[in-house]
């Protein structure tokens, strides 16, 4: 082999190595995760406005205005007078407007109907928003390998979750009741919360690229970590017990805080006549129940925030601080609903502060388990 002069000049002859590849979310079209990002927030949006409209839905008495399941057609609102009318003599053959609402004429009718109308509207949007994205961003190959199967489960959970809502409305359209089954909303309302946080928790991956989240998962804190998954099943729960005392009307009982009724604990909290179902239908003990898991998640929140602030890392920290803010201000919130027997303004803040604070809750756990890399120079992003 010729051999090189020592100061012979390198020229663009002279073979270079290849560059090393990427991740493999990193390996598709640039641009796919600030794309698939954008459209998860536009979902993120609706669904949490979703939880808001049916919480004012079930505030105002409206969710069984409309007494059919038409995903299609049902999009379309009566159009004259007469299709007006029709709905109404549906409504009127159900035992909400039978026992509770005698009295309402068509006015009145139109006045629920539009909100029930429009948490269905809404949903259908979140479905087609859903289905447009998708599809675009597989016909486009857009989509990074191996994130398929997860934005593919969020419109199997979308369609459960028009499905579930209608099984939980069927339960107010017969019998002597006036309401819907309060453990039917409380799985609505708990599938509701499971895909807003699966859109966070895919929003908050997809803000760093996979070589990032692969280092930063390194120096994640497991048992911060772990102890956050905890706080966030019981926030879970709590939002579970919150919709059972909703289905019942319970936050409108016992007005009074710290004790109910002038009691620690009430008398009414055990009726032998309804055995298990106290736990449903009972609302001295559903109260009781949601004001005793607060208290504990209030304890447990301090407890992992105070682990939180040894964390090395900032933004960590950060996140904590942010998140036992929000914890205080739902609390705030929840003993002003009890005060105030729950007016409509009150307890759409405190489903909306629901919502802040169990998404806080997942961003924290997100910090704790891929920490933001810190330097001499600040953190790195």
């Amino acid at each position: 082999m010729a051999r090189r002069p020592v100061f012979q000049e390198v020229t663009e002859t002279t073979p270079r190595s290849t560059p090393p590849a990427g991740g493999m979310i990193d390996a598709g079209p640039r641009g796919a995760r600030g794309a698939i990002r954008a459209w998860l927030i536009v979902l993120f949006i609706l669904v949490a406005a979703m939880i808001a409209l049916g919480g004012a839905t079930r505030l105002t008495g409206s969710g069984l205005s409309i007494t059919e399941w038409k995903p299609v057609t049902g999009a379309l609102p009566p159009m004259d007078q007469a299709a007006w009318q029709a709905e109404f003599d549906k409504y009127q053959q159900i035992p909400q407007f039978r026992i509770e609402n005698p009295d309402m004429d068509l006015a009145g009718f139109k006045h629920i109907y539009w909100w029930e109308w429009s948490h269905r509207l809404l949903g259908r949007l979140v479905g087609l928003i859903w289905a447009t994205g998708f599809l675009i961003f597989l016909a486009t190959q857009r989509i990074p390998a191996g994130w398929t199967p997860r934005l593919l489960l969020l419109g199997v959970l979308g369609g459960a979750q028009g499905a579930i809502g209608w099984w939980m409305v069927h339960s107010g359209l017969s019998g002597n009741v006036v309401r819907v089954a309060s453990y039917r909303l409380a799985v609505h309302l708990g599938l509701a919360f499971a895909i807003l946080g699966l859109i966070a928790w895919l929003v908050l991956s997809l803000s760093r690229s996979e070589a990032a989240l692969l280092r930063a998962r390194r120096a994640g804190e497991a048992k911060l970590f772990s102890m956050t998954t905890g706080l966030m099943h019981l926030a879970f729960v709590q939002i579970l017990l919150g919709a059972l005392v909703a289905g019942i009307d319970a936050g409108r009982m016992y007005t009074g805080w710290p004790t109910m009724g002038g009691e620690w604990i009430p008398a009414e909290i055990w009726n032998p006549t309804l055995g298990w179902r106290n736990f449903f239908e009972n609302p001295a003990l559903v109260q009781f129940i949601h004001r005793m898991v607060a208290y504990l998640l209030t304890v447990f929140a301090v407890v992992v925030f105070l682990r939180a602030r040894r964390s090395p890392h900032p933004t960590t920290r950060g996140a904590y601080g942010v998140m036992i803010v929000a914890l205080a201000v739902q609390v705030l919130l929840g003993i002003m609903n009890v005060m105030h027997a729950s007016p409509l303004p009150l307890a759409l803040a405190h489903q909306i502060g629901a919502v802040a604070l169990f998404t806080l809750i997942l961003r924290a756990r997100h910090h704790a388990r891929y920490p933001y890399e810190t330097s001499v120079r600040g953190t790195v992003r």
